[in-house]
């Protein structure tokens, strides 16, 4: 947002190194930049062809592998209570569908590789009609709406169905393939749903800003802008130099003490442990991070690594990480697959105090956020790690940090309660997820954390 006020002047690294808004302004005025700088996103010639973004293709031969596997679907369920307008909800997810082509695109193959083909909202918006469900099946019923999965050749990506537990109570599922959104989507998928049923029951079309750009566009927008691996100089292969030097001689596997051997090939079967970190020593973390001009990221995952250094007894420690993928503000509203995924290695040096290990670990966190935008598939392609269907490449432990906005879910006649949808897949073997909360003063309320673990592996 800051640099689509300034001009393109700042990186992430920039906010570390000048953290106060004097300090910031002064490296905008110089444009002395950390930041590889690069044009805005704007609208596509309909002429061109719009082949799948680089972060699509690995969802799309994943997808044609087995288009029956559920482990790429991302979901939000919403509880209704009141009274519903079911015709006002079937025109405002008609609406949303309108609005974001990436919920109505196919991806064929051609002789040119896979390609995006955008369908008209018609052929794709899903009825609504209440199905009707006791409330001790609702469980079941949504289990077995998630664990379908797409076809994405010749299938829209969204599915959606309505639950009617009883009058006033109904369940809004909305599934989409990986492929066409991803977990930062749903912020303003669950917003234009709600806007535009808002206006529906008005009885007038959402009043919404047209998107600025659509999908396709940051495709073609994308790829032009990374450049190609031919060109020496381009954005492309000066970040992939800094991969394949960052992650020279990664270990194949970090040994973690498990349960049970692992098997030739994972199941992607997964179990789920949760708990909580209290507001105290939240705040304690928060303090730490400020007072090493680190976040909480960074904290945290300099705890995660020492403990998996201890675990595993590896001084050379790599967790993954989502990445949004959202750096321009025309992105800001936009359903689409964005998310890339980031390797922190970490040197883990038991003589070192945990001081030493957060500032190494802020400069490896930073170098990885300033050069995030390769996405992760074309990493891997480039440092031929040994594959194996036993373990994920490059890292098998993955840390997500929550701290999206979640949206405001308001609407006149109901009362709306997001759910929690319970993935029963995995596709590490573990998965730390945190997500920092707030008090009512906006201090820290704690960390609700998650341990997904590979049931092939390890027990509860």
């Amino acid at each position: 947002r800051l640099n689509a006020a300034v001009g393109d002047r700042l990186g992430v690294r920039d906010v570390f190194d000048a953290p106060t808004v004097a300090g910031l302004a002064a490296r905008a005025e110089a444009g002395e930049t950390n930041l590889e700088s690069r044009p805005a996103p704007t609208p596509r010639d309909p002429s061109r062809e719009v082949p799948v973004s680089l972060a699509q293709q690995r969802m799309w031969f994943i997808n044609q592998f087995d288009t029956a596997s559920a482990a790429y679907n991302v979901a939000i369920a919403l509880r209704l209570t009141g009274t519903l307008d079911t015709q006002a909800l079937e025109a405002a997810v008609a609406d949303v569908v309108e609005r974001h082509e990436s919920l109505r695109t196919v991806f064929p193959l051609t002789d040119s590789g896979p390609r995006q083909v955008i369908l008209p909202a018609e052929k794709v918006v899903p009825a609504l009609t209440p199905h009707a469900v006791e409330s001790a099946d609702l469980g079941a019923e949504l289990h077995r709406l998630l664990s379908a999965g797409f076809d994405v050749t010749t299938e829209a990506p969204v599915r959606a169905r309505l639950f009617g537990v009883n009058e006033h109570e109904h369940v809004l599922a909305v599934v989409v393939h990986h492929i066409a959104a991803d977990g930062f989507s749903m912020v303003p998928l669950a917003r234009d749903v709600l806007s535009a049923y808002t206006a529906r029951r008005r009885g007038v079309a959402p009043d919404w800003t047209p998107l600025p750009v659509q999908y396709a566009d940051y495709t073609l927008w994308q790829r032009d802008w990374l450049g190609d691996e031919d060109d020496g100089g381009s954005p492309l292969v000066r970040q992939l130099d800094y991969w394949t030097a960052t992650l020279a001689d990664l270990p194949d596997v970090l040994e973690l003490p498990t349960d049970r051997p692992r098997p030739a090939a994972r199941t992607l079967g997964a179990g789920r442990v949760e708990f909580e970190i209290d507001p105290d020593l939240h705040r304690s973390v928060v303090q730490l991070a400020r007072r090493h001009g680190s976040t909480v990221f960074m904290a945290l995952h300099s705890a995660l690594a020492v403990l998996l250094s201890r675990l595993s007894a590896s001084d050379d420690v790599a967790v993954g990480t989502p990445i949004a993928g959202r750096g321009e503000a025309e992105l800001d509203d936009l359903v689409g697959m964005f998310v890339n995924t980031l390797v922190l290695r970490t040197p883990v040096d038991g003589a070192r105090t945990f001081a030493e290990l957060l500032a190494q670990v802020r400069e490896a966190d930073l170098g990885a956020f300033t050069h995030a935008d390769v996405p992760f598939e074309r990493v891997v392609e480039s440092l031929r790690p040994s594959r194996s269907t036993a373990y994920s490449p490059l890292f098998q432990v993955m840390l997500e940090f929550q701290n999206t906005e979640r949206p405001e879910l308001e609407l006149p006649g109901l009362h709306v309660e997001p759910l929690d949808l319970a993935f029963d897949t995995i596709n590490f073997d573990l998965q730390l997820t945190l997500r920092e909360n707030a008090d009512a003063e906006g201090h820290p309320g704690g960390l609700s954390a998650a341990l997904g673990y590979a049931t092939d592996i390890f027990d509860a």
